[in-house]
């Protein structure tokens, strides 16, 4: 009989000891800019459910993507590696554009430690809704293969860039959408303004909306058992396409020239309209999450955060960042490893936990995640770049340890270096050309847009960053990538 009551004493201990443990929600865009929320300081875009979150929550102002593209982000997010660590460093693209040719981006290899695996092994169930762009199914970057026990989304990163694509991807198998065959990087004849010709890039079923089901489902299944959702949501990256019914809160708001294809992606009759609308289409899934967590009961044991995997894109797809004020101010955009690339919204909700209306100038980065949640679940890290971030969060007078440094480098666009130290920051472009480049240094506190070079000032910092440089850089594994100490011509 005894040994029948510590049986069950042990089932119930270990029950609740379960549902103690948090659920965890991170919600990250694509693309979305530092000034692109209302809460950051957005004026024409609304996005009331984030400004909630971020009211309700903390608000970090100078957050980092650890990379200005997307699927050297996602990896460092997954593995808090930053980018002279990690194994992917770059949009390395294998396949095309069509069904037929769907090869997806570099995969993750076998073995890497990641965020979803540890997750696992504490005992969360874990899914991954959205973009993934680290590998196909039946590959080593499958997301089966790296700690999710659920998939739902976009594999290939090509792929999202239509909002009504074919099929999307389940768990390894295909599933199949009811949208025709669309390819949406087409250009139209100069002078094109009739709305017949745009609407065919209007299908019948709306990427996120499959997406927002299928986390709302997740949440549902998964409610009695503590999850980690990973929700990579494709908004508000190009092409610019919206349901019809979203345009309806900024029709005819703002004097529009029809974008008719002239820098790739689909020809948009009203591009500034369709960009808010996407925006706050995001927002929206958002609000669709807080309140189905809230109407379960979960919400005073579930920590959403939400960030965007770099900065606003480079005016391509008939974006017009100028006109929204995308990136707050600071310079570069998506590519660049100028604060406009790099620096993103991030904010954490969490009742009863994180106090609400706080905001937080802590240099931090996207690749802090791991260590900040093993941090949480007292976990043992594998190795990593990060800090914990969570002493910060919680407000709970513990001592927030500081990065002596955040250390950023990209192989594309010429070939870039960036290190962001207490209130300076060094920056190396054109690598690729003349690996000796000079350090261009701003100081980030009285010149956040980095428009005036004060490394004739400091030739001291140079030499630091030069230090940092060459002891953080690891050799890539591919030629492509190589460019800060290559060994080839």
């Amino acid at each position: 009989m005894w040994q029948k009551l510590l049986l069950f004493h042990l089932l119930l201990t270990t029950s609740i000891f379960a549902q103690q443990k948090p659920n965890i929600i991170y919600i990250y865009a694509d693309d979305l800019g530092y000034g692109e929320l209302g809460c950051y300081g957005q004026e024409k875009i609304r996005t009331p459910n984030l400004d909630k979150l971020a009211a309700e929550g903390i608000k970090f102002t100078q957050h980092y993507a650890s990379a200005p593209v997307c699927a050297p982000a996602r990896c460092m997010l997954l593995t808090g590696k930053h980018s002279g660590h990690s194994y992917i460093r770059g949009n390395y693209e294998l396949g095309g554009y069509t069904d037929e040719t769907e090869g997806g981006q570099m995969p993750l290899p076998e073995g890497i430690p990641t965020l979803p695996k540890m997750l696992q092994k504490a005992g969360y169930s874990t899914g991954c809704i959205g973009k993934w762009g680290l590998g196909m199914a039946g590959t080593s970057g499958d997301p089966k293969q790296q700690g999710f026990d659920y998939y739902y989304g976009c594999l290939d990163q090509k792929q999202a860039h239509n909002f009504y694509p074919t099929h999307l991807w389940e768990n390894g198998h295909w599933d199949t959408l009811t949208n025709p065959p669309l390819m949406v990087h087409q250009r139209f004849a100069e002078g094109e303004t009739d709305p017949v010709m745009f609407k065919k890039f209007i299908g019948n079923e709306y990427s996120m909306d499959k997406m927002g089901e299928k986390a709302l489902g997740f949440i549902q299944k998964n409610k009695s058992q503590p999850f980690f959702l990973y929700l990579p949501l494709t908004a508000p990256h190009v092409s610019l396409q919206v349901p019809e019914h979203a345009m309806a809160a900024y029709q005819g708001q703002w004097e529009e020239t029809p974008y008719l294809g002239q820098r790739s992606y689909c020809p948009t009759l009203q591009p500034r309209a369709t960009y808010a609308a996407m925006i706050t289409y995001l927002d929206s899934i958002v609000g669709q999450i807080m309140l189905t967590i809230k109407q379960l009961g979960l919400d005073e044991n579930t920590l959403i955060m939400f960030s965007s995997d770099n900065g606003a894109t480079f005016d391509v797809g008939g974006v017009d960042t100028e006109f929204f004020n995308s990136v707050g101010g600071l310079r570069g955009r998506k590519m660049d490893l100028w604060e406009g690339g790099i620096r993103v919204p991030f904010m954490a909700r969490w009742p009863g936990k994180v106090p609400p209306g706080k905001t937080s100038d802590l240099p931090s980065a996207q690749f802090d995640l791991l260590a900040t949640l093993t941090d949480l679940l007292q976990l043992e890290a594998p190795p990593n770049d990060g800090i914990s971030m969570l002493p910060t969060m919680l407000g709970n007078g513990v001592a927030q340890t500081k990065h002596d440094f955040l250390f950023f480098e990209y192989p594309e666009k010429g070939g870039q270096v960036a290190i962001r130290m207490g209130r300076w920051k060094g920056v190396k472009s054109g690598m690729k050309k003349d690996k000796n480049a000079p350090w261009e240094i701003f100081d980030l506190v009285t010149d956040a847009a980095e428009t005036t070079d004060l490394a004739a000032k400091h030739p001291e910092l140079a030499q630091q960053f030069e230090a940092i440089l060459q002891r953080e850089h690891q050799p890539s594994h591919i030629r492509e990538w190589e460019f800060v100490n290559p060994k080839f011509d």
